[in-house]
C-alpha cells in the first residue's frame, strides 16, 4: 500500500526537526507494524504520531461515518499506551480500507492494542535509559512516565527524540494490559467529532470546494437497463448557469448525458431542459408484483441449492403440531441524508478525487481504472460520510464522474439528486421464505425447513447467489433435530447491494417470528420456549475427534452467551408482568457480528394502527470500548430497523422504481420512536461488532408483541395491521 502524502509530508517534516515518533500500523489484513521514517512502499495504512508537546494524533484508515470509530479506536490505543486521553485527536487517513459489515472494531482492536503497548513499553524505555535505571523501576500514566523510587517524572513529549532512536518491541510479544487494568475503555465519551459537526468545520463529500469547481448532474434512463436513442441540448445549453452538455457511456456501453454548470442548481434545470429520448430496453417488464409472483411459484419446484446442515435428519415420532408460513420481505433503499458525489480534478496524467467512501482503496482504484492511470497518480481525499448503511460502496457515480472529468478542465463535482440517488441505489434484495416446521409433545422443535427464494445480494458482483443468504447455519440458533434449508434465486436487472446488516434484517425478522408461531403452537411462553432450546444446547459435549468437540464447543458458548442476554432482557422488561387490553409484549434474541443481543418490545394496538412505547435491549458485544458509542449505535440501529419494518419499501412498475424520494419513501418520525433502555454485560473478550446489531431484532420484536396484543400474525413487510392474519 502506498504510503499518504500527508503521512510522507508528516514524516519527513519530523525528520527535518520537529523530531516526532511516528509509529506505522496495518488494521487492514494481517497485523504489522514499525518506525515510518520516509516514503515509498509501505505495508501499512494508520500512522500513530507523537510529538514533543505531547499531543498525539491517530491517522486512521476507517471512515467516519457516524458510527464512532473516530472515538472508539483512539480509545483503545489511548488505553493500551497510557495516553493522556485530552491529548489524543484523530484524522482521516488518506489510505483508507473497507469500512462496513460491523467489522472495524473487530478488525482493529488488537492491532490498534499491540501499537499501543510498543508505544507505552518504547517511552518506559527510553526513559529508563535517560535516567540510567532498570525500566522494571518506571510505570506510565496520562502521557508520563514516573520512576517510582525516586517519583521523578518525564512527559512523553520530552521522550520523544530518544523514542525514535529505540527499537520498537516486538507487537507479537509485547505485553498488554489486564482487562482490569482499563481505565480508559468502558467509559461514556463524547465523540470526538462531534465538535466539528455541531460548528460546521466538518467536511462531508458535498462540502469539497477545490478551487474553480463546476458541479455535474447526469441523465439517466427511468427505467433499468434502458438505452440512450438520442438527445437535444440546444435548450439545456442555453439554461443560465449552464456550461457544458456531453454524453457520456458506462463500461457497459449504456449511453448517459452530462450536465455541467456553474451551480447544481444550474445542471439540473439544464438536465430538465433536454429533449431526451430513450428506448426502455429489455427489463421494463420487470415489477414487484412480477417477482412476488416469480418467488411463490418457485415454492412449487425444486430448489437450485441445498445448504448442508451441521444437524441429522432424525424425526420425531411424537409430531403434534406442524406450522406452515410464508413471509415476504420487499426491497429497501439505503435513503442516507447525504446524497451520492465525488469531486474530481483531472489534470494530464495526475487525478485528485474527494469523496465520502466506505472503501477509498476501491473508490481510488475505480477512478484510475476508468482513467487509465496508474493507481499512484490518483491523490484521494476521503471525507466525512453523511451516512453509508451500505451504499458508498456503490461506484457508479465515482465512475462517471471520472468520465466527465476527462471532458471538464476545471474540478467538477457530479451530485447524485435524492431521485438518482434512490432510483440508482444498489437495494436491499426483495423476496419470500416459506417455511414448515413441527413440534412434538413435549413441546421441542423438532423439524424446521425453510426455502428461500429471492432476489440475492450477490447477484450483481458476480459471487455465487447463496452466499449470503441465509442464516448462519452451522450452528443454527437453536438445536433443532430435523433442520434444512433451500435456495432459488429470481432473476432481476434490479441493483442489489449490501444494507445494513444485510441478511441479517430479514433472516432475524422470519426466524424469530416463526420461533415465536412455534412457541404458540406449543402453548409454551415464548420466553420459556425459547429459554428451554437454548438451555438444551449447553449440556452437548459427546463429540470424540477435534472438530467436532470444537463445533460443540462452538454450540455451547452460543447458546449460553444467547441465554443470558435473554434470561436478563425478560428480567429488565418485567416479562411476566400483565400489561392492559390491547397492549402486548414480543421477545427475541439473536447473534451476528460476534455479538448477542435480546429485546424485548411493548406494544399498543388501536384498530388498524399501533406504537411501539418501550424497547429492552441487553447486549454481549465482549468488551465495551465507548459507552456512549454502544447505546447510541444499538439504539440508532433498532430505529433504523423499526423504521424499515413500519415504514419503508422500494416498489418496481414498469421497470422503474416508484419511491424516489422522501414523500413516497418514508421514513420512522421522532413521536413514532419508542423509550429505550440498553444494557450492557460485562464482558472482557474481544469486542464484537455493533453497528449493524440492532437492526436485526426491530421487525420480529414488533411483529411478535402485536401478536400478543392483537392475535394477528404479521408476515410481510413493511406491517400493516389490516394485512395480518389471525
Amino acid at each position: 500500500m502506498k504510503l499518504s502524502r500527508r503521512a510522507f509530508l508528516t514524516s519527513s517534516t519530523a525528520a527535518a526537526g520537529t523530531a516526532a515518533l511516528v509509529v506505522a500500523v496495518r488494521l487492514y489484513g494481517p497485523f504489522s507494524s514499525g518506525h515510518k521514517h520516509g516514503a515509498g512502499d509501505s505495508p501499512y495504512d494508520t500512522w500513530i504520531q507523537l510529538y514533543p508537546d505531547d499531543r498525539v494524533e491517530l491517522q486512521l484508515t476507517k471512515t467516519e461515518m457516524g458510527q464512532g470509530v473516530f472515538t472508539a479506536l483512539p480509545m483503545v490505543l489511548a488505553e493500551e499506551a497510557e495516553l493522556d486521553w485530552s491529548k489524543v485527536s484523530v484524522v482521516q487517513s488518506d489510505e483508507c480500507t473497507s469500512t462496513g459489515g460491523s467489522g472495524s472494531v473487530i478488525s482493529s482492536y488488537l492491532p490498534l492494542r499491540r501499537a499501543g503497548a510498543q508505544v507505552r513499553e518504547t517511552m518506559i524505555s527510553a526513559a529508563a535509559h535517560m535516567w540510567n535505571v532498570p525500566r522494571e523501576e518506571c510505570i506510565a500514566q496520562k502521557s508520563c512516565v514516573t520512576h517510582r523510587h525516586s517519583s521523578r517524572v518525564l512527559t512523553y513529549g520530552s521522550l520523544v527524540e530518544r523514542a525514535r532512536r529505540t527499537p520498537l518491541p516486538d507487537p507479537m510479544r509485547v505485553p498488554l494490559k489486564a482487562s482490569g487494568e482499563f481505565t480508559l475503555l468502558g467509559k461514556p465519551l463524547p465523540h470526538l467529532d462531534i465538535p466539528d459537526k455541531t460548528t460546521g468545520k466538518a467536511r462531508f463529500g458535498l462540502d469539497a470546494r477545490p478551487a474553480g469547481l463546476v458541479y455535474a448532474v447526469v441523465a439517466q434512463s427511468p427505467v433499468v437497463g434502458g438505452t440512450l436513442l438520442d438527445f437535444d441540448a440546444s435548450e439545456a445549453s442555453r439554461t443560465p448557469g449552464v456550461l457544458q452538455v456531453f454524453e457520456i457511456k458506462t463500461s457497459e456501453g449504456i449511453r448517459q448525458v452530462a450536465v455541467v454548470g456553474k451551480t447544481t442548481w444550474a445542471a439540473m434545470q439544464g438536465r430538465e431542459a433536454l429533449k431526451i429520448r430513450w428506448s426502455p430496453g429489455p427489463h421494463a417488464d420487470e415489477s414487484t408484483e412480477t417477482m412476488m409472483a416469480a418467488a411463490h411459484a418457485a415454492f412449487e419446484k425444486s430448489p437450485e441449492w441445498t445448504w448442508p446442515t451441521p444437524h441429522s435428519n432424525a424425526h420425531s415420532t411424537g409430531v403434534v403440531r406442524q406450522v406452515d408460513s410464508v413471509y415476504e420481505y420487499p426491497f429497501l433503499a439505503h435513503a442516507p441524508i447525504e446524497p451520492m458525489n465525488t469531486t474530481i480534478h483531472l489534470q494530464g496524467n495526475r487525478c485528485e478525487v474527494w469523496a465520502p467512501s466506505q472503501n477509498g482503496t476501491g473508490t481510488r482504484s475505480a477512478v484510475a481504472k476508468e482513467l487509465g492511470l496508474p493507481e499512484s497518480n490518483v491523490k484521494m481525499h476521503l471525507m466525512f460520510v453523511g451516512g453509508g448503511f451500505g451504499s458508498r460502496f456503490n461506484r457508479a457515480y465515482v465512475v462517471q464522474a471520472a468520465q466527465i472529468s476527462r471532458k471538464v478542465e476545471s474540478p467538477v463535482q457530479l451530485v447524485w439528486t435524492r431521485e438518482d440517488s434512490m432510483a440508482r441505489d444498489e437495494f436491499r434484495q426483495c423476496g419470500a421464505q416459506k417455511l414448515r416446521g413441527s413440534v412434538d409433545g413435549n413441546g421441542s422443535v423438532v423439524s424446521w425447513n425453510c426455502h428461500i427464494v429471492d432476489t440475492s445480494v450477490t447477484g450483481p458482483w458476480g459471487m455465487p447467489a447463496h452466499a449470503w443468504e441465509a442464516p448462519d447455519l452451522d450452528p443454527f440458533l437453536y438445536p433443532v433435530p430435523d433442520l434444512g434449508y433451500t435456495y432459488t434465486q429470481i432473476r432481476s436487472a434490479i441493483l442489489r447491494g449490501a444494507w445494513r446488516s444485510v441478511s441479517e434484517s430479514f433472516n432475524g425478522f422470519i426466524v424469530e417470528s416463526f420461533m415465536d408461531e412455534l412457541a404458540h403452537a406449543a402453548r409454551i411462553d415464548p420466553y420459556l420456549f425459547r429459554r428451554r432450546h437454548l438451555a438444551s444446547a449447553i449440556p452437548v459435549l459427546k463429540a470424540s475427534d477435534q472438530a467436532a468437540a470444537g463445533k460443540e464447543e462452538q454450540i455451547r458458548r452460543h447458546a449460553k452467551a444467547l441465554l443470558a442476554v435473554l434470561d436478563q432482557a425478560a428480567e429488565k422488561a418485567d416479562w411476566h408482568k400483565p400489561l392492559g387490553q390491547g397492549r402486548g409484549r414480543g421477545i427475541t434474541c439473536w447473534r451476528a457480528y460476534d455479538s448477542y443481543i435480546a429485546v424485548v418490545a411493548e406494544v399498543t394496538a388501536r384498530k388498524n394502527s399501533f406504537h411501539v412505547d418501550r424497547v429492552v435491549s441487553v447486549v454481549d458485544c465482549g468488551q465495551v470500548l465507548n459507552l456512549n458509542g454502544v447505546k447510541a449505535q444499538i439504539e440508532g440501529g433498532f430505529t433504523f430497523g423499526l423504521s424499515a419494518a413500519l415504514r419503508e419499501a422500494i416498489t418496481i412498475k414498469n421497470g422503474i422504481v416508484q419511491e424516489q424520494n422522501f414523500h413516497t419513501y418514508q421514513l420512522l418520525s421522532m413521536p413514532d420512536t419508542p423509550i429505550f433502555e440498553t444494557y450492557l454485560v460485562d464482558s472482557h473478550r474481544d469486542p464484537g461488532g455493533i453497528g449493524e446489531l440492532g437492526v436485526t431484532l426491530a421487525a420480529p420484536v414488533v411483529a411478535n408483541a402485536l401478536f400478543a396484543a392483537t392475535g394477528k400474525r404479521l408476515r410481510r413487510l413493511p406491517f400493516r395491521l389490516d394485512e395480518a392474519s389471525l
